[in-house]
């Protein structure tokens, strides 16, 4: 499978910090999920997968996480989707991170406690994903899935996201992963955060400084 390079990869001022975001939204990434499995209240769509797994599995959370990336890019290969470094980065940073942060989390057990984990993780893991994507390196393996099928048969993206994540949750739920009202809150409130901001943390590959006369100002954004 061909890595791709994104535009300005390989060059520019900018490099440097477009790779530090990258992998400290992955590692942040990782961290947020640990604080919802911590919490108790429900997972991420993808978790009650990965916490189904584990059940019968006799290896790491972060490990799972780390093969089901994997096994997930490999169905981008009749989708002729291209993977770029943050894609490959996405399947192996994410499992390591959230190793670590389950092994230095307690398991809390006050509910105020618990809900302020999930809050938590809900607002980090809308930073995370901003910081991850405004990096511009390529979609993780999951979102890469969405867009590749969406591509391939011209679905909608909402009703292909929704398919995907439903099928994942039910496959999770049954295997025993953890379904609640964390995995609503979350569903409902990270795209509003992710909103506004993907602008503020999306890398431009411009020289910074004030427009060409005679040029108008483009704002872009990334819903």
């Amino acid at each position: 499978m061909e890595i791709k390079a994104s535009d300005g990869e390989h060059g520019g001022m900018r490099l440097p910090r477009r790779l530090l975001q990258l992998y400290v939204g992955l590692a942040l990434y990782g961290a947020s999920m640990a604080l919802f499995l911590r919490s108790e209240l429900g997972n991420m769509p993808w978790d009650v997968l990965h916490q189904g797994i584990a059940r019968f599995v006799p290896v790491s959370f972060g490990t799972i996480t780390v093969i089901t990336g994997a096994l997930v890019l490999l169905c981008w290969i009749p989708l002729r989707q291209r993977p770029g470094l943050g894609t490959v980065s996405n399947v192996v940073v994410i499992g390591v991170g959230v190793d670590l942060a389950l092994r230095a989390l307690p398991a809390p057990s006050h509910l105020a406690v618990r809900i302020a984990f999930l809050a938590a993780g809900v607002v980090l893991n809308a930073v995370a994903t901003a910081c991850y994507i405004g990096a511009r390196f390529g979609a993780g393996p999951r979102d890469g899935l969405m867009t590749g099928v969406v591509a391939r048969y011209g679905w909608p993206v909402r009703r292909v996201r929704t398919v995907i994540e439903v099928a994942v949750v039910a496959v999770g739920f049954a295997l025993g992963g953890r379904l609640g009202i964390g995995t609503v809150v979350y569903a409902l409130a990270v795209g509003p955060l992710v909103h506004p901001l993907l602008p503020l943390l999306r890398v431009s590959d411009r020289p910074s400084g004030p427009p060409s006369s005679g040029s108008p100002v483009l704002s872009t954004s990334r819903s």
